[in-house]
């Protein structure tokens, strides 16, 4: 039995959490993603959706605040560094495979969360390889982002139950199981042929009834089928091949099965700089991504994702255009509050770690563009909308009338004064944009007339107002003489010709003046006001923007070698985060990011559509994005 805990004073005994985020893995069932460490330790999972509270948060503290080990017993060896570790992912799946290597022996650990269970699941099997290797399992469950100990029982089975308001847990294990120092531990030596099952299932407290997984092994394989099914659907085409298609079951695992949405990221407050505060909440779905991730999708053969996304778009915005957020829940919802949880230390000691995020009701004028690309978009590859969508998109372009020539927080979202972005006016110019062109290309009813005005109005405002003549760029705010790595997206919407002078200039500044080793910062933090202090690393989406304005601007062996560097920096399972500190050598910010991946999977296709010898009639995202069409039908015929 356990008693309660100050969520304000949770005891530690355990340092912080120093595990690099390199060092992690994920796995997923469409509803929740875990976290594994090399050394086979959970230190992430939130129960029973991406955004619920953790179980296990030693990601975000210290060990005493939610994880579940299984290694090898180091006490009967000469210390961890006795024990090799090498893993991998089976082959087109998200079934995790860590091997320990002892003195003695070597076991097996292999990790699953099943898809389509009763309720969510993690599998973890241990298999002796050969020799006998002494081996330890801790299990230390803290509901809420650690903050509270459940009630611990034991059924008549052996089974461990843990019980905590809405939450229940249920640990089945053929090893037995015992309490100790408010843990459940185990001790146990695999010798080789030898396998143990550990089935951990999470249910509402009150609803104790649920089906069990009775073989956890036909389980595995049954989702390893599952997975190598949904791989096989991968049309993409080119010497990026198994990058790509890790990057793809990647974003797979961040999407959720009953709703379509996709998240950001499985994590919350995972630090941009190390033991700063630019720590935020990504558990959520952007609006942001809508265009880049139906390009990403549709151009590697998964229509059914890119239709289901495009479906969970059209709920969650649905209503008046005036309540727009930048940002949903899985589920579309719209209030995302944000607090700060203070008895977790933060990764590294990075703080305040956060719930919820402030920024989703900020004025961004670039998600009205990217929702209006989006439904373009779907529209040019088949994937219809019917009258009630084109009805919210004339909603949503005539509230844009209202609203383009404020001030805005802008792509980044910073908690600064707002500010008259170049980027968010270009892409209030794409919004009107892809409105005339529903119209005059796809047969849509519109006022067309008054919307070319104002694309027209837009446009000449941002090359007298937003391009500094002393410079020779865009900058990236009017009056600004600062550079911003969203300007690179200039060369891709069509908002000028990728070879007028402007954008040349403007691409090689941002080359010269926001590159840290080869990689391309948001902007630096020193000369704009975005409201935080402290420093980040380099965007790793905005590295792969750059490879996409240069294969537009006919320099693909500059972009192959930049794209060639970024996907070095994935970490041994082929995962990126949000960012990378090029000093430390580490990914930093959350992790697995989708954005990143998606921006990879992009990169990668435009590079293959450009190969000298290819069908010039196939297009990557960046050179179809940048076209503008020509015929009626919208699809069949470009031109610049």
């Amino acid at each position: 039995m356990m008693g309660p805990m100050d969520p304000q004073k949770p005891p530690r005994t355990t340092p912080p959490n120093k595990t690099p985020i390199e060092d992690y893995a994920i796995i997923g069932n469409f509803e929740s993603a875990a976290l594994i460490s090399k050394h086979g330790s959970i230190d992430w999972l939130c129960l029973p959706r991406f955004d619920s509270g953790a179980c296990f948060a030693a990601l975000l503290g210290c060990e005493d605040q939610g994880h579940w080990s299984i290694f090898p017993d180091t006490s009967q060896l000469e210390g961890p560094q006795a024990v090799k570790i090498t893993r991998r992912y089976r082959r087109d799946t998200l079934i995790l495979e860590t091997e320990f290597e002892t003195p003695t022996g070597k076991v097996r650990l292999t990790d699953c969360m099943p898809q389509g269970s009763e309720v969510p699941t993690v599998i973890r099997v241990v298999q002796g390889l050969h020799g006998e290797v002494p081996m330890r399992m801790d299990l230390v469950l803290r509901f809420d982002y650690g903050s509270i100990v459940p009630w611990v029982t034991k059924d008549v089975f052996g089974s461990m139950r843990a019980i905590a308001g809405p939450d229940a847990v249920r640990v089945r294990s053929t090893v037995p199981l015992s309490g100790k120092d408010m843990k459940t531990v185990s001790a146990f030596t695999m010798k080789s042929g030898q396998k143990e099952e550990f089935v951990m299932t999470w249910f509402p407290s009150a609803q104790e009834h649920h089906t069990e997984i009775e073989n956890p092994d036909g389980e595995i394989d049954r989702t390893a089928l599952w997975w190598r099914n949904w791989s096989s659907h991968c049309t993409y085409r080119g010497p990026y091949a198994d990058v790509v298609k890790r990057s793809l079951i990647t974003l797979k695992a961040l999407t959720h099965q009953k709703t379509g949405g996709i998240i950001a990221a499985p994590t919350t407050s995972l630090p941009e700089g190390l033991g700063g505060s630019r720590n935020w909440d990504y558990r959520y779905c952007w609006l942001r991504d809508s265009t880049y991730t139906l390009y990403a999708l549709l151009h590697s053969g998964y229509t059914e994702e890119a239709r289901h996304w495009k479906d969970w778009l059209l709920r969650a915005v649905a209503g008046s255009p005036s309540q727009l957020n930048i940002m949903y829940g899985v589920r579309g919802e719209r209030r995302l509050t944000e607090i700060e949880l203070p008895w977790l230390a933060g990764y590294e000691g990075s703080q305040p770690v956060r719930q919820g995020n402030a920024a989703h009701n900020q004025l961004q004028l670039d998600v009205f563009g990217e929702l209006m690309g989006a439904f373009h978009l779907s529209r040019q590859f088949g994937i219809e909308n019917d009258g009630v969508a084109w009805k919210l998109q004339r909603r949503i372009t005539e509230f844009l009338e209202t609203q383009w020539f404020k001030p805005d927080n802008g792509i980044w979202e910073v908690r600064g004064e707002p500010q008259h972005f170049v980027f968010s006016k270009a892409m209030a110019w794409l919004a009107f944009d892809r409105g005339i062109q529903a119209v005059e290309c796809n047969g849509m009813k519109g006022p067309v007339e008054r919307w070319t005005k104002i694309r027209d109005q837009i446009h000449a405002e941002i090359c007298e107002k937003g391009f500094d003549p002393e410079l020779g760029t865009f900058v990236q705010s009017y009056g600004s003489k600062a550079l911003d790595a969203n300007l690179l997206l200039l060369v891709n919407i069509g908002f000028l010709p990728p070879n007028d002078s402007r954008l040349v200039a403007t691409v090689a500044a941002i080359q010269r003046d926001l590159m840290s080793d080869g990689f391309v910062l948001r902007y630096k933090p020193q000369e704009t006001e975005d409201g935080l202090p402290g420093t980040e690393g380099v965007f790793l989406a905005c590295t792969f923007w750059l490879v996409d304005a240069l294969i537009l601007l006919g320099k693909r062996d500059e972009a192959k070698t930049i794209f060639e560097r970024a996907i070095k920096v994935r970490n041994d399972l082929g995962l990126l985060s949000e960012e990378y500190d090029t000093k430390e050598k580490r990914l930093v910010g959350n992790f697995p990011q989708g954005f990143s991946h998606i921006s990879l999977i992009n990169s990668a296709t435009n590079l293959a559509a450009s190969q000298p010898g290819q069908n010039a009639n196939k297009m990557g995202p960046a050179q179809h994005r940048s076209q503008r069409p020509r015929t009626m039908d919208g699809a069949a015929e470009f031109v610049a």
